[in-house]
């Protein structure tokens, strides 16, 4: 029975066997790589240049972005490589690694979310309150939050997940190394205290979840009570392009990491994975770019 010091290397999961393929599958992934970067990078210089964004829900939009790019960064660039070399492998460390910085960057995007959902609902519903509620050192101390977060769950999971003795071989079904594809290469009992980890921040996750369920009741409680069709139409145009983000982000990582044994299969797995990890962060700046106003207007600015 092999275990995790006999390896070295692991095995990822090859899009096409095909030379013409695996080449048409590094031209699509770059595509989506380029326009990911070019979308959030705008966001960036963006929020960054113009004095106008410099409020809370801007900052946290930049966090966002910044998130973004970090999580397509992470998995995109290898799953080209392997393609355009036509290999499969990513060392030991570089798995770690990828799931290190992984499991931060998903981490603090669903907390930056839930802050995002709490901005929203101060805003909307409690407006008098937002300079007080929402100042430049709660905010500071609330991304923060978020990030160290990130960091002592990815921590706790990677250096779990890491120290299983492997009895299933090497060959990782997923083109990033991913804890669940991960722990089917375990000992069938030796994954207890990751799952014990996993219930641990899926219940902290699941509460973050609610906390934006219940916020943006009260947000249409409170907007559906608005007098003027303009002031409902404003609320609206700044909530819905959060919201859609978080039903992508939520419902694609949720589904990949609770569904059953029986609904699973490579291609299902796969599918989600590139839904969560690839397409969230290069639509997510076009959700936010096509239905913000503001963000419109000074990205306008800054093309012209």
């Amino acid at each position: 029975m092999p275990n995790i010091s006999s390896v070295s290397e692991f095995l990822l999961l090859a899009f096409a066997d095909t030379r013409e393929l695996q080449l048409l599958h590094f031209t699509l992934f770059l595509g989506i790589y380029l326009a990911a970067l070019l979308g959030n990078g705008l966001i960036l210089t963006t929020i960054a240049c113009d004095h106008r964004l410099h409020t809370p829900m801007y900052f946290f939009l930049l966090n966002l972005a910044l998130l973004d790019l970090g999580c397509i960064s992470t998995t995109v660039p290898k799953a080209m490589a392997n393609s355009l070399w036509d290999t499969r492998t990513i060392s030991y460390q570089g798995c770690a690694a990828q799931v290190f910085i992984f499991v931060i960057l998903i981490t603090a995007g669903f907390y930056i979310l839930t802050i995002m959902a709490y901005d929203r609902y101060v805003a909307i519903c409690k407006p008098l309150h937002y300079r007080s509620l929402l100042g430049s050192r709660a905010c500071a101390t609330m991304v923060a939050a978020a990030w160290g977060s990130g960091f002592l769950n990815a921590v706790l999971h990677t250096a779990n997940t890491f120290s299983l003795p492997l009895c299933h071989g090497n060959a990782v079904h997923q083109f990033f190394c991913e804890i669940p594809q991960i722990l089917k290469l375990s000992c069938s009992n030796a994954y207890l205290t990751e799952f014990e980890l996993f219930v641990f921040s899926f219940s902290l996750l699941f509460s973050s979840f609610v906390f934006i369920v219940l916020s943006y009741v009260q947000i249409f409680r409170t907007v559906l009570r608005m007098p003027s069709e303009q002031g409902r139409h404003k609320a609206f145009s700044t909530c819905l392009p959060h919201l859609a983000v978080v039903s992508l982000f939520v419902s694609t990582v949720l589904f990949a990491h609770l569904k059953s044994s029986s609904v699973s299969s490579p291609s299902l797995d796969l599918v989600v994975a590139v839904l969560y990890s690839v397409v969230s962060p290069a639509v997510d700046p076009i959700i936010y770019s096509t239905r913000n106003q503001e963000l419109k207007d000074a990205l306008r600015k800054l093309m012209t």
